[in-house]
């Protein structure tokens, strides 16, 4: 009988599941040195977010098959250390749903209606109804930003409350957004326009910051903003500081950019509500994700596929020659599509060209997938449920296979259509690397070593490329290398540069504002 260790309190629920198949023994509060000195015993390790799982950890669990997290994020896991040793890392990313809904939905109301302070006053012996004026949130306008798993119940939630509901999401396609009788907005639209705003997207580059000083200048002096989501989307010096000066009514915050925390900018305001992560804090989720990982450890345990694994998906032995090299070709036109397509998603047809459309391709699906929607789904795309996580979108998703390639051994082409147009990459292995070759109509080779990119379309004249050197060379951003590409001379052309650092919103409008440049996108690969 494989053996199991429970490192953190889990729900009995769960224990009991695993108790069925395993042996499990519950050791909570090891201190660091004792779980490595024990870990060597187990199969499994399940976990929530206090224990930290290092490669140390990792190492010393020479008899690990999987580490499971009741929970969504895994950052106290070392992923990769656990995908080179192939231990399957899997969480719960949907056993809070409904639970950070519905705090979302009493933080508006206690925004609303000053419980927290009104509290607090009477409790201290006052009594001052004039002083907690509120309003009503029937017709007032949600502005969600992030229609994922946990913003789509909050506008459900909502549209019982009789609010109206708008959001921002570029990776929910319009027929799924209707069907939630929600509006897709542009970010600045729902910003200007909203009376409540709350944060659902996972924590990443892209949404790192999101709301600073510029987005928060944007909102109505009576708006209220809310952040169930992640710490560090929302600039807190700013969120204060527009708080305190008058320029938003209020806040309420769940989350910090470090937890635990006991003091913050954000404490200081009577404005402000705050509350220690209790998102996923109620004795359901807790249940469900308990549940939901120990059924995962035992699918894993009898050689199937986890519906929640976090790391790679699974590729037989017997394709893994041939399809490891396009592992990082998949992921990589997932990332760069996402980047830049434009407008509302409807569709993704990923296309396979020579030896590899011989193969089962699933895993390729599923990274391509889990590249495009990495930076703004709650969960991890893999190959269990990347068909489920785009259809929970609205996204259609094809593949076509081709046992030819006219230019090329293999090559994996992915089109990916919006309500504005459709963006096309294509990329293949040469000499061990991954080659971009296509972008949309232009033929091109460039390899993503890491770093950024600044793609533009425009009409070639003489000129444009050292004017846009010199709006780089003036802000002291060295370009790396160059790649033109053009469809005839003079006519239209996409330039693509390799910058060593980023540029700015403001040097990208620069370069948009230069004659006969379409478009300025910052890629990073």
């Amino acid at each position: 009988m494989k053996k199991v260790l429970v490192a953190e309190s889990l729900s009995e629920k769960g224990l009991d599941i695993l108790r069925e198949y395993t042996q499990v023994d519950v050791k909570v509060g090891l201190e660091p040195e004792e779980l490595l000195a024990v870990i060597g015993d187990y199969e499994a390790l399940l976990v929530r977010s206090q224990t930290q799982v290092t490669a140390g950890v990792i190492e010393a669990g020479h008899k690990l098959q999987v580490i499971g997290r009741a929970g969504v994020g895994v950052d106290n896991i070392d992923i990769e250390a656990a995908t080179k040793r192939g231990i399957v890392v899997v969480n719960a990313p949907t056993g809070n749903t409904i639970s950070a809904a519905e705090h979302t939905i009493a933080l508006i109301f206690s925004l609303a209606r000053h419980i927290p302070n009104a509290h607090a006053s009477l409790k201290s012996g006052v009594w001052k109804r004039s002083e907690f004026m509120g309003s009503e949130i029937k017709d007032k306008t949600l502005g969600i930003i992030g229609l994922g798993n946990i913003g789509s119940e909050v506008a459900k939630r909502a549209h019982g409350l009789e609010m109206q509901v708008i959001a921002y999401d570029p990776f929910i396609s319009i027929d799924r957004a209707r069907n939630l009788q929600v509006e897709l907005v542009s970010l600045e639209k729902l910003l200007k326009e909203s009376d409540f705003i709350s944060l659902h997207v996972p924590l990443t580059a892209q949404t790192k910051v999101m709301i600073g000083a510029k987005e928060l200048a944007m909102v109505k002096p009576t708006a209220r903003i809310i952040n169930t989501a992640r710490g560090g989307q929302i600039d807190e010096k700013a969120l204060a500081k527009a708080v305190k000066e008058r320029r938003l009514a209020g806040a309420a915050v769940d989350v910090f950019v470090k937890e635990p925390v006991t003091e913050s900018i954000l404490f200081e305001s009577d404005g402000i509500i705050v509350t220690p992560h209790l998102g996923a804090s109620t004795t359901e989720a807790q249940t469900f994700a308990s549940v939901d990982v120990a059924r995962q450890v035992i699918d894993v345990f009898k050689g199937q596929p986890a519906r929640y694994a976090v790391n790679a998906p699974f590729i037989s032995a017997e394709s893994l020659p041939v399809l490891a090299p396009f592992i990082k070709v998949a992921a990589t036109l997932g990332r760069l599509v996402s980047q830049l397509a434009e407008g509302q998603m409807r569709s993704v047809k990923i296309k396979y060209e020579g030896d590899i459309s011989n193969y089962d391709t699933t895993a390729l699906k599923a990274i391509v997938l889990g590249g495009l929607l990495e930076q703004i789904s709650e969960e991890r795309v893999n190959l269990v449920n990347a068909n489920l996580v785009a259809c929970q979108r609205g996204i259609t998703v094809a593949e076509q296979k081709v046992p030819t390639c006219e230019n090329y051994a293999n090559l994996i082409t992915v089109e990916a259509t919006s309500d504005t147009g459709t963006t096309t990459v294509a990329a293949t292995v040469m000499r061990a690397e991954t080659h971009i070759v296509r972008i949309n109509n232009y033929w091109i080779d460039i390899v993503p070593t890491g770093g950024y990119f600044l793609f533009s379309d425009h009409r070639e004249r003489p000129g444009l490329i050292g004017a846009v050197g010199k709006i780089t060379g003036d802000a002291d951003i060295n370009i790396s290398y160059m790649h033109l590409s053009r469809l005839k001379p003079r006519g239209q052309a996409l330039m693509i540069l390799a910058l060593d650092e980023p540029v700015n919103e403001e040097q990208r409008q620069q370069i948009l504002a230069l004659p006969d440049v379409q478009t300025a996108k910052l890629v990073k690969l």
